[in-house]
């Protein structure tokens, strides 16, 4: 009997011992599991911080590929056309870029730097618009483009190194006045002196008559920047266009609804050559 009450108490201690083991076990798989968990955690909050870089990137790529941008361009002023042109861009912040012709009148020497002084950027259009006159020569060219270059710096203390040619890079009226080859040779003079030319993708159809319709101004344009992401637009600012002052506010409001931003033109930005 005595015998077989020590076998039960044996078995009773190692049971005991066994179970303690266990919970020693059961403990340690606990903190194991606990340890498991935050590595698990803090793997995940790894992966998110990774992912949002990504994340954003692909934001800033759809951001860049949405951009719009439209380049509002002014030629033959200064007149009072411009004056009131200047008066609607500072309602709505924008600024635009104005290809000007030379005139000596104390209104227009104020124009010149008006434009300047408000954030503009005031392009060479040649001093007399002359097409027999300038489109004789790549030097009669070059001297007008000089003439009004030094009044500019004297009056509004700017050099253009931006110019659009009268009627465009691809007008009729430089063959027949200069030859077939002049243009190429103007355009080849003026990139060695350092100016960039400037034409259009879009045009406001202001010059199809004195003085359009305020409508087909404001057709042309809207229809003319469907599927661009970048405009150059084309207006007129001398005496006439009084019509094209009418058309601004709704085309700038109509611009801004279609997500266009507003720049002006310089040396490295986007261009348009028709030739």
């Amino acid at each position: 009997m005595a015998q077989a009450h020590l076998e039960l108490q044996q078995s009773f201690e190692t049971l005991e011992t066994e179970k303690a083991q266990m919970l020693q076990e059961k403990v340690q798989l606990e903190q194991a599991l606990e340890a498991l968990k935050q590595e698990n955690d803090k793997i995940q909050k790894e992966m998110e911080a990774l992912k949002e870089p990504v994340a954003n990137q692909k934001t800033e790529t759809l951001k860049v590929s949405q951009n719009k941008t439209a380049y509002l361009t002014f030629d033959d002023g200064p007149s009072s056309n411009t004056i009131k042109i200047l008066d609607i861009l500072k309602k709505y912040e924008i600024k635009a870029t104005f290809f000007v012709i030379g005139s000596e009148t104390e209104s227009s020497k104020k124009i010149y730097r008006r434009i300047v002084e408000e954030g503009h950027v005031i392009g060479n259009h040649t001093y007399s618009h002359n097409y027999n006159k300038i489109y004789a020569s790549v030097e009669n060219f070059m001297e007008d483009i000089w003439k009004l270059e030094a009044l500019l710096e004297e009056v509004a203390g700017v050099k253009p190194k931006i110019i659009r040619f009268p009627g465009g890079s691809k007008n009729q009226a430089s063959s027949r006045a200069g030859g077939k080859g002049l243009m190429a040779d103007l355009i080849t003079r003026l990139q060695e002196e350092g100016y960039q030319y400037f034409d259009w993708n879009v045009t406001s159809k202001d010059a199809s008559a004195v003085t359009p319709d305020k409508e087909i101004i404001v057709r042309s344009v809207l229809e003319g920047i469907q599927g661009k992401k970048e405009a150059i637009i084309l207006f007129h600012d001398n005496a006439p266009k009084t019509t094209t002052v009418e058309a601004l506010p709704e085309i700038i409001e109509a611009l801004l609804e279609k997500g266009y931003k507003f720049e002006v033109l310089s040396e490295t930005s986007y261009y348009v050559h028709h030739r």
